[in-house]
């Protein structure tokens, strides 16, 4: 899933923002928690997924005191994937996709399972994952078309198998 964020994603917008796997926001958007500003705190994942992601003391910032963040600020606290021009975040979203679609689906599903189980798991556990996706991954017709294609110099077409 991939956000597009022009203007301001707060609140609950910020927090569907961060529940996707890719996030684009033109320069002037805005991102926070503003909950705090009327006697409640974020409900669907605002505090967890902002402390996965920015850590500790910009969380605790954010959550406590309601205040955003400008794009470039969040894109600096590792919150955002990209920041583009003012009007160009859905068509960056939408190509973004589009490369992501034309990958083989095999190895995008695999990326993104480890990713999500990543965030919570020891590292030594997840490289095990890893590796073992990985020689799972090597063993398929996608492997063979991608590295075909690539020694016969064209594009690959993927099957999912």
């Amino acid at each position: 899933m991939i956000a597009a964020i022009e203007g301001y994603a707060l609140g609950g917008g910020c927090e569907l923002a961060l529940a996707c796997d890719i996030i684009i926001a033109s320069r002037t958007a805005r991102l926070g928690q503003p909950e705090i500003n009327v006697g409640i705190m974020p409900g669907a994942g605002g505090t967890q997924r902002l402390l996965r992601t920015i850590g500790k003391y910009r969380t605790a910032l954010l959550t406590l005191t309601g205040e955003p963040l400008s794009a470039v600020q969040a894109f600096n606290a590792g919150m955002l994937s990209e920041v583009c021009d003012e009007g160009a975040a859905l068509q960056r979203a939408c190509a973004i996709a589009a490369r992501i679609a034309a990958q083989p689906p095999l190895a995008v599903r695999a990326i993104k399972a480890l990713l999500a189980t990543g965030e919570d798991a020891p590292l030594h556990s997840m490289l095990k994952l890893e590796r073992s996706a990985f020689v799972q991954l090597f063993d398929s017709e996608d492997q063979k078309e991608g590295m075909t294609a690539f020694l016969e110099k064209r594009m690959p077409t993927y099957c999912g198998h």
